[in-house]
Parts: C-alpha cells; structure tokens; sequence
C-alpha cells in the first residue's frame, strides 16, 4: 500500500485516518484516486476536497462513516446512495445490540478494505452482487447463534466471514488448535476472494487446463476430499507441494491459499516501496533488496520473487531480535513458486500486461 500525506499539511497520515493530528482536516478515502483526501467542511453538510487532483469538488461521507464510525471512505456529492463503493459490497452485519458487535464489526470492514485496496490496484475491483446478481460480489459478517455454527466461506460470490474472527483471542486459539502459522482477519478475506476469483478469471477459460496441471483437477467431490483432510491430516510432505497444508485437501483450496499468499506479498511489497525501504549488506552475499517498481506495476516476477525473499528475511531477522515471532513463517517450495508464477500471469492477462 503506497503511503498517504494531508493535502492541507502535508503530514503523514494512513489508510484508516479519519483526521489530520496535525492540522485537523477531515480525512476520506476516495476509492477512484485511491488516496486518502483531506477535506473542508461546508455549511450543507459536505465536504470539499483539497486534494490536488479534484480540488474543489464535493463529497460526502459514507453513511457509515458518518453515523457508525466504522468506514472512511467518501462518495461524490451527487451519489444516488448512501454507502461507499466498500460498504456497498456488505449486504448482512452482526446485531449491533452490543459493543463488542460493534467492535467486531468495524475490524472486519478495516480487513475488507484493505483487500479492496490491492484489488482495485490489480483492476479487479468487484461490482456489487446487487448490481450484478450473476458475477458481483456481496460479504456476510454473521455470528454463532444456539444450535448454529457460522461457517467462514465462499458461494456463488457470496463470502461468509465469522464475526469471531475478529476476536484476537478466539482467532488464536482456533490458530493454535488447527496448528496454523499464520491467520489473520485481512488473511481470510485474501483466502475467499480466491474462490471469487477463481470463477471470474479461470473456471471455464483457457487457464483451466494449466490450473489443473499445476494445481489438480478441481472436479474432484470436494466434500469428499474435505472428510479425508480432516479424518487423515495432510500428506506428510505436504511442505514441499504446497504453501499450507489446508492447501493440500483440494485444488480449490490450493489456488485460493496460493491466490492470498500472492496479495500477502505484493501488498507487502507495495508497502515496502512507497516507504523507501532499502537493504544494503555491509558483506558481500548477504539479502539486499532495492525495489525499483510498485510490485503491482511490474511483470517480472523473478524480479517480484527476489525482491520477496530479501524482505522476508530483514523481517524475520527484526521480530527475532525484539524476541517475536516471524511474521512470514513460510517457506516456499518450487511447486508453490510455480503457482504463484501463474496466478501473476493469470492477473497480468486480465490486466492486458501479460501473454493472453
């Protein structure tokens, strides 16, 4: 994610400002630009962007930015709706009888625009399911109830999300039971926005015959192979074929864990660049790391790959010496190399940048 300044003051500010500290502009994120804008505030309840670009037009604030402080996003004064184009996609939240709902609420929709973000980089930005009942996409934000288990998961371009995922302690628990290096709130939504994308971009396209070679063949009972992975475990070799053992049960899986470890990195990477960050070994040999792109710019994927594995490694080596654990607790085989190499030429030929 690239880094975001006050149009007013030019104070560094982040994704989920909803205020200048310095200056105390009203801040909005403006999906279209893709930059958090600062704003004034007119006497009629709208807002005038002081960014560069579209200075003097007027805004307004999402619904739920304004009355439930769970969004920042902005639409143009004359919008026909209420909700921003991330709000839009959310058609079920959690009862809100109570804070914690609240809470759980907010954090899930920070994630979701988050994924929004990287996905409107790759020109794969999602028409709401309401708009396009066939091929939109629409989350569900829901919660246990007596007698009913919420099931995290994907259907028909619907994405279910638990709410108790954005329990920190519920989350790690469930990591720790499932023995899980890595699950996160932003990394479930990586995970079922896979499945999504898998249907728009190669279910029933020129890609299926090299998804299926590199990957399985997804038409094998999914049901089936569930039971088995949970009775059995995964292959004890799973490590070296793919980038999680849950990615062993079913090729569906496979792609969507490796399509979520593919925006984990150039999102990462993304971030690392537009922070400046550099590595130059004082020997010789040693990871060194100069980014010379925006990674969601670029169709090298090499390129992409090294620039990866010497930022992984300075992050490990940071959080080891402040005594935490590796934030990429990852190793990557050839296999799951060779599967990321695809999903980025399956992004690549969507974008029109790649062999199509």
């Amino acid at each position: 994610m690239r880094t975001f300044h006050c149009d007013k003051c030019g104070q560094l500010v982040f994704f989920e400002n909803v205020r200048c500290e310095n200056c105390g502009s009203t801040l909005g994120y403006q999906p279209y630009l893709r930059a958090i804008n600062a704003y004034e505030e007119t006497q009629d309840d709208l807002f005038r962007s002081l960014n560069p670009v579209d200075a003097g037009r007027l805004y307004k604030k999402c619904v739920n930015y304004a009355r439930e402080g769970v969004c920042n996003w902005m639409l143009e004064a004359g919008a026909p709706g209420e909700l921003c184009a991330s709000c839009q996609l959310t058609r079920t939240i959690p009862s809100l009888a109570s804070d914690k709902n609240r809470l759980f609420w907010k954090r899930l929709e920070t994630a979701k625009r988050r994924l929004l973000y990287t996905l409107w980089e790759l020109q794969l930005q999602p028409a709401p399911k309401a708009d396009d009942p066939d091929a939109g996409l629409a989350f569900e934000f829901l919660e246990d109830t007596p007698g009913h288990r919420v099931m995290t998961g994907h259907a028909d371009g619907v994405i279910t999300i638990n709410i108790a995922e954005a329990d920190p302690a519920q989350r790690e628990r469930t990591r720790e039971q499932m023995g899980e290096p890595y699950r996160t709130v932003l990394g479930h939504f990586r995970h079922e926005s896979g499945h999504y994308y898998f249907d728009r971009l190669v279910a029933g396209s020129k890609w299926i015959a090299p998804f299926r070679d590199l990957f399985g063949d997804e038409r094998q009972d999914y049901a089936a192979c569930l039971q088995t992975h949970y009775d059995q475990g995964p292959p004890a070799d799973w490590d070296r074929h793919f980038v999680s053992s849950y990615a062993s049960m079913h090729p569906w899986e496979d792609w969507a864990e490796t399509w979520a470890h593919y925006l984990h990195m150039v999102d990462t990477l993304d971030t690392a660049f537009a922070c400046g960050m550099r590595l130059t070994p004082k020997k010789a040999g040693e990871p060194a790391l100069e980014i010379e792109d925006r990674p969601l710019r670029t169709g090298d994927f090499d390129e992409l790959l090294a620039d990866w594995f010497s930022l992984t490694y300075a992050l490990n080596s940071l959080n080891r010496s402040v005594g935490m654990p590796d934030p990429y607790p990852f190793t990557l085989s050839t296999p799951v190399i060779d599967k990321l190499r695809f999903i980025h030429d399956v992004v690549l030929a969507h974008r029109g940048l790649g062999p199509r």
